[in-house]
């Protein structure tokens, strides 16, 4: 499966990418709004994979032609980026193709991170509402810390919470989500749900940094 991560040259994407290149055989592309940059962190990428002993591909576009024939398109752009980049590859997703919007709107201030929650309900909603007809969203990989995932050295053992409003395509997510050693794909319901699941990301960004050694945490239900 063709794997699109717009916004692949930032920590989420950097993250995603190389466990998806490291654990599976599916095609990975790193999308950027400059396509030099793009192609400069795929060979990154694939030097660190190399020197694991993985022979893998990954290439590098600007975000519409990575997004180009992709079956699923991570958004992993910051939150007020995530409308007008979807909007700019629109024309680029066919019907049945998969949206996941991974962003948490947070605000900072002297007493820490909190919950920037946009007019629209949730980034996810956001998603919902500049995706074409017939293009599903799906909220996904929040919660992940984005050193953790982006270290191979490191195991996961981790969740990372779904949510969407069909079903096949949380199915999708979840599958090419536990393809990923270590990680574990739970649904959390529908996209109006998407408000409990992100506001969870400050929470444990305030908890890694008032706590030593948990600087890359992660949360499993049990």
């Amino acid at each position: 499966m063709r794997i699109a991560l717009l916004g692949g040259t930032g920590d989420i994407g950097e993250g995603l990418a190389l466990r998806w290149a490291f654990h599976t055989n599916h095609e990975v592309v790193v999308g950027s709004r400059d396509p030099e940059r793009a192609r400069t962190k795929a060979e990154e990428y694939e030097t660190e994979l190399s020197s694991r002993g993985v022979d893998a591909k990954v290439n590098g576009f600007a975000n519409e032609m990575a997004a180009d024939r992709a079956r699923v398109v991570v958004v992993a752009v910051p939150a007020y980026h995530v409308s007008d980049t979807i909007e700019t590859v629109a024309d680029k997703l066919d019907e049945g193709d998969v949206l996941v919007s991974p962003a948490t709107g947070m605000k900072r201030d002297d007493e820490g991170f909190h919950y920037h929650r946009p007019n629209a309900g949730s980034v996810t909603q956001l998603a919902v509402d500049a995706a074409p007809a017939g293009v599903d969203v799906v909220g996904a990989f929040h919660n992940l810390a984005a050193g953790r995932l982006a270290d191979l050295d490191a195991e996961l053992g981790i969740d990372t919470l779904l949510v969407g409003d069909d079903r096949d395509a949380k199915e999708t997510v979840r599958l090419l989500a536990e393809d990923i050693d270590g990680l574990r794909a739970l649904d959390a319901g529908s996209v109006a749900n998407a408000p409990e699941v992100e506001a969870l990301t400050p929470l444990l960004v305030n908890v890694g940094r008032n706590n030593e050694g948990m600087h890359d945490l992660g949360v499993r239900f049990r």
